[in-house]
């Protein structure tokens, strides 16, 4: 059965793998900054085909008819079972990016906001779970080791817009 095109053109990402097709357009992200004095709460993530640890804020995709800031805090929800409140819009980033030998292209509202349970500023480390079920970890790290370059944050763009 062959899959009309405005079917792929209204859903790209949902049959662009099936099909073996890029997404016609950018991905619509939303990622919270979350704060501790001079650090921020990210996630640890790998990419095998740069052999490289780099660090995010949680966060994900907007599903339609949600605004960014409730994908963020659902996202969070889901992915460490903590509640952010208090979000204020900090920005736009526009990334384009390569992962795993994929490329990606997404448009990031980026929030600030802070957690629920005050709890969690104590914690150092927290592991989490994505929606295939793989686990992650996400920890408090300083914003100076980002500035250097060395240690990579995302999305590009993220850091010039937490530190103005």
């Amino acid at each position: 059965m062959e899959i009309p095109m405005s079917v792929v053109q209204l859903y790209p990402q949902e049959l662009g793998d099936a099909m073996d097709r890029k997404p016609v357009w950018p991905r619509p992200v939303a990622v919270c900054v979350l704060r501790r004095g001079d650090q921020i709460f990210v996630f640890e993530g790998y990419d095998s085909t740069k052999d490289e640890v780099f660090y995010r804020p949680l966060g994900g995709t907007i599903e339609f008819g949600e605004y960014g800031h409730e994908a963020a805090q659902r996202e969070i929800l889901e992915e460490i079972d903590e509640r952010v409140v208090d979000l204020r819009f900090v920005g736009v980033c526009e990334n384009m990016f390569g992962y795993q030998g994929r490329r990606g292209h997404e448009i990031v509202l980026v929030y600030e906001g802070d957690f629920e349970d005050e709890s969690m500023y104590e914690r150092e480390t927290v592991f989490g779970r994505e929606e295939d079920g793989s686990s992650f970890k996400a920890l408090w790290k300083p914003i100076a080791d980002f500035q250097d370059g060395k240690v990579p944050l995302y999305p590009d763009g993220l850091l010039a817009l937490i530190t103005r």
